[in-house]
């Protein structure tokens, strides 16, 4: 099957499909054309050029063998609610075609990442559904996002390989590639303290969250006390971002400095201030993740970036070494992330500007 054929099913031409599977980083004029054309990719089982030849030839080597990857989304439905993993999904997705694999599937669970109702569910019918739906093409999976301990207990039973990329650890539940979630909030917060904040929020995912966890360290390290009306516990969400910092504002006691777990919160809170023009102090707001969006919000969110490009490289690296017999123990690989100063954030001084508009 030809890109081609992708390209007349999808009413594009060949070299926007081209870009499309080989550029991550390729902006689609067209909104939702580039869901299309994996969509149609994978529903016509597409084939890597290179690999197309091997499957005509027959050779199926240990080098040249056909490898049918499949990918969970656990943070993020089909309505695609935080950006960061759709933009870890498009390098994961260029990666499985330049290594001549094939994308069979793809997954927009949110179930899988909360706990409560990982409990009420039947996860084994869940994962064989999934399981058989994918017609024995599922050599390998690719969890994306944070996934119930249980489950992915289930999903490394029922699958030959998992490989897991991810802000929280699996305590080497399977092979993962981190940026540790408790190093992004430390670098976030502790950029908070040095431009003097000490009352300090938090919005995000509470519950078994390493962002939280992080906070929490990081104010207990600096000697700053926890006040629990500064954190409020969302679904990271632009929605509840803007509904969090409407709450802030109509309390009488606000922080001056607030941690984001993700950049999209933090683009709903910054639109909640753009509405606000007579404020008497506006916080500063700092997140992690560096979505694209991020660096066109008036003013421009700091942020502490993630290593996009290589956490999706490395997930797959180590998926097609677990699948080629490469390694059998669970290997654990590590990526920092880096403080990225735009203006969002000042010197708790300076906190009376209300610039604020996107």
């Amino acid at each position: 099957m030809s890109i081609k054929k992708i390209a007349e099913k999808a009413g594009v031409s060949i070299s926007t499909v081209s870009r499309i599977l080989n550029r991550p980083d390729y902006k689609c004029s067209i909104p939702g054309l580039r869901e299309k054309v994996w969509a149609i990719a994978m529903e016509m089982n597409y084939v890597p050029n290179e690999a197309a030849r091997n499957l005509k030839k027959g050779r199926q080597s240990r080098d040249s063998r056909i490898w049918y990857v499949n990918v969970l989304m656990t943070r993020t439905d089909e309505s695609r609610t935080d950006p960061f993993f759709t933009e870890l999904l498009r390098v994961v997705e260029s990666e499985i075609h330049e290594h001549n694999c094939i994308l069979s599937k793809v997954w927009y669970m949110p179930l899988f990442s909360d706990d409560r109702k990982c409990r009420r569910e039947n996860l084994d019918q869940i994962i064989q559904g999934m399981y058989t739906e994918t017609e024995g093409k599922q050599d390998g999976l690719i969890v994306i996002g944070r996934c119930n301990l249980v489950a992915l207990k289930k999903l490394n039973q029922k699958y030959r390989s998992v490989v897991s990329v991810n802000r929280n650890s699996t305590n080497y539940e399977v092979d993962e590639v981190l940026c540790d979630g408790r190093k992004i909030a430390a670098m976030a917060v502790e950029h908070l303290i040095s431009l003097g904040h000490r009352n300090i929020g938090y919005v995000g995912n509470c519950r078994n969250e390493d962002r939280y966890n992080g906070y929490l360290d990081t104010l207990k390290r600096n000697n700053l006390d926890v006040i629990p009306e500064y954190v409020v516990e969302t679904n990271q969400t632009e929605k509840e971002g803007y509904e969090a910092m409407e709450q802030f504002l109509k309390s009488d006691d606000c922080p001056t400095g607030i941690y984001c777990a993700n950049d999209i919160t933090a683009v709903g809170m910054l639109k909640y201030l753009g509405r606000c023009r007579n404020l008497y102090f506006t916080p500063s707001i700092i997140a992690s993740d560096d979505i694209e969006e991020a660096q066109y919000t008036k003013p421009m969110l700091t942020t502490v970036g993630l290593p996009k490009e290589e956490m999706g490289k490395f997930a797959l690296y180590l998926l097609l070494d677990r699948m080629k017999g490469g390694h059998s123990g669970v290997v654990r690989m590590e990526l920092s992330g880096h403080l990225m100063i735009r203006n969002s954030c000042s010197h708790v001084s300076e906190s009376t500007w209300s610039d604020y508009c996107i």
